[in-house]
This record gives C-alpha cells, structure tokens and sequence, in this order.
C-alpha cells in the first residue's frame, strides 16, 4: 500500500491493538505490529526496527496504571533488565549466524511457550513471600538475573518479545503474582528495546513514518490494556495470558514447520 492518510489510519489501528496487548500481558506487542505494518507496505528489511520505537513510550504509558499498589517491582527491574539488554546484543549477534535460518530454534521456542502456557492455565497463583532472609534474596536476584538472560537472548536471537517469556519466569522462578509480573514484565520490555531502537537507527534500519504512527496508537491503547488487566481476578488474567501463549506458540511453530 502506497504511504497516504489511509495507510497512516490503519497503521495507528494497529498500533493501538499493538498497545492494548502490551498493557494487558506486558509484552512488547510485535506479534500484531509486525505482520501488521508488514501487510501495510512496510519491507521485510525495516519491519522489525520499525516497531521497536514504540515499544519504549509504549512501556510508560501502560505501565502508569500498575504505578499503585506497588505492583511493579522495580528490584527485580534492576537485575533483570541490564542482564537482559546485554543478551538480547548477544542474541542479535548470533542470530545469522546460526544455521538453518533459526528455523528449527522457532520451533523449539514454540514448544516452550506451549509448555508454558499449559502450566499457565494450569496452575495456581503462587505466594508471593515476603521473607527478607538474605539467601532468600540472593536467591531471587538470581533468578531475575537469568530470566533477563533468557528473555533478552531470545528476543535479540528470534526476534521475540521478551514479555512472553518473562512474564512465565517471573511466575515461576520468583513466585510473582501474575499482575505483578505482567506490571514489572511492560518495563523491562521497554529497556530491552533501546539498544535494539539506537542499532536499526544509526543503521537506517526504521521506516519513521510507520513508527510514528505506529508509536500514537501503542502510546493510546497500552494504558487501556492495563486497565483491563486491573479488572481481571489473578487467576482469570492467568488464565487469559495461558491462551495467548499457546496462540503464539501455534503460529509460530505451524508457520516454521511450513517454512521447513
């Protein structure tokens, strides 16, 4: 589709469904803006730097609700997101260079957001302990840090939003509640997609007109998303993040089975 308002309309629709998913599971939302600008116009070589610029203020806006409440852990922010950012760099590096065109890596990563989404819907909300015993706390900043590492090596090396797997390991590695981990989950999000946002820039790797656009509907919809995961009981969002899960893991996996 050739750029004009039409196009500039149904990019900020896009963008406001990419912002609405974000602020309800704390994710970065790609799987919607990608395909999305994709369909509008947007090259293979500048789709996927071209949502990473709303991810950021994206990240604010819905994260602004969680604000109360203390739902957003930002000790666990700490260790999470630098560890992260180094592994997503890392991930983006070994990216092409992994043979098979990270086909079969898709793959595996589809049975793995399968497995946990089964566990998801599954499972019980754990107890979020407050026990301040040191080991207990070194424990957990442990955690924090290999979920960052995990997180951020596989969306730098698949191309993955790193809320979809955080939000699963905060659960179970730290024992977070799940709005406390969709809520600390939209601000680590936001911080691993500005080193990825400053390389596709300096690299002329980002379609600005979409991006802006783009970034209006985000910065919109986010702060409804988080309002209607406010609304939801613990165990109905758990449940409702479980299917989005296992949603994602079937395109993904289906659509590399197909590409093989």
């Amino acid at each position: 589709m050739n750029a004009g308002l039409l196009r500039d309309a149904l990019t900020l629709i896009a963008g406001i469904a990419t912002g609405l998913m974000s602020g309800t599971f704390g994710v970065g939302g790609a799987v919607i803006s990608t395909p999305a600008i994709r369909a509008l116009g947007c090259s293979a070589a500048l789709a996927v730097g071209t949502t990473l610029p709303s991810i950021l203020p994206g990240a604010v806006t819905g994260s602004w609700r969680y604000r109360q409440g203390e739902l957003i852990r930002w000790r666990v922010i700490a260790f999470t997101a630098p560890s992260g950012i180094v592994a997503a760099v890392v991930g983006a590096w070994i990216s092409p260079r992994v043979p098979g065109d990270g086909h079969l890596l898709m793959v595996l990563t589809a049975l793995l957001l399968m497995w946990s989404a089964i566990n998801m819907i599954r499972s019980v909300a754990p107890k979020d302990s407050s026990n301040k015993v040191d080991g207990v706390e070194k424990s957990k900043n442990t955690f924090a840090v290999l979920t960052g590492v995990s997180a951020g090596g596989l969306s730098g090396l698949l191309g993955l939003g790193g809320g979809i797997i955080m939000v699963p390991l905060f659960r179970r590695w730290l024992r977070l509640p799940i709005k406390n981990a969709v809520a600390t989950s939209l601000i680590c999000v936001g911080c691993f997609a500005i080193p990825g946002t400053i390389t596709h820039a300096l690299e002329n790797g980002i379609d600005w007109r979409f991006a802006l656009w783009l970034t209006a509907g985000v910065v919109v919809g986010a702060p409804f998303g988080s309002k209607m995961a406010l609304k939801m009981s613990d165990k109905k969002l758990q449940r409702v993040f479980g299917v989005f899960l296992a949603v994602i893991s079937v395109v993904y996996g289906l659509g590399e089975l197909l590409a093989l």
